[in-house]
């Protein structure tokens, strides 16, 4: 599945499935991801989510142009660190307007355990 997202894709970041109000993404987890204490990077947890929820409210179908959006609000919950293994972000629309839309996201372990909590709101552009 195209990403055509350059910073997503430096990090190694995959996007599995992307339908309408869904999105979900899998990184597997490599040193430069880490932070000084050997933990899964909090930015990163936070990118991942952002992505998730952000990419959730923005499909397109094959024959539409591409929809783009920003981030309005972001609140993320940390419930657990990870330090290896690969990291699933899944997001999902809750609401929807004509511009707005708002979002929840989880991020676990392929192991299943989970990670972080993410709820947003999001403008398309």
């Amino acid at each position: 599945m195209q990403l055509n997202n350059p910073f997503l894709e430096s990090l190694g970041v995959e996007l599995v499935s992307w339908v309408d109000g869904e999105a979900e993404f899998r990184m597997p987890i490599q040193a430069r991801h880490l932070n000084r204490q050997g933990m899964l990077h909090g930015g990163l947890v936070a990118t991942l989510l952002d992505a998730a929820c952000g990419y959730a409210g923005l499909h397109a179908s094959e024959h539409e142009e591409e929809v783009h959006g920003v981030t309005v609000m972001l609140n993320i919950s940390y419930l657990s660190a990870a330090r290896e293994g690969t990291v699933i972000a899944n997001g999902t629309v809750t609401r929807s307007g004509y511009s707005l839309y708002f979002a929840q996201g989880t991020l676990t372990s392929s192991q299943g355990e989970l990670l972080a909590t993410a709820q947003g709101t999001f403008k398309r552009r």
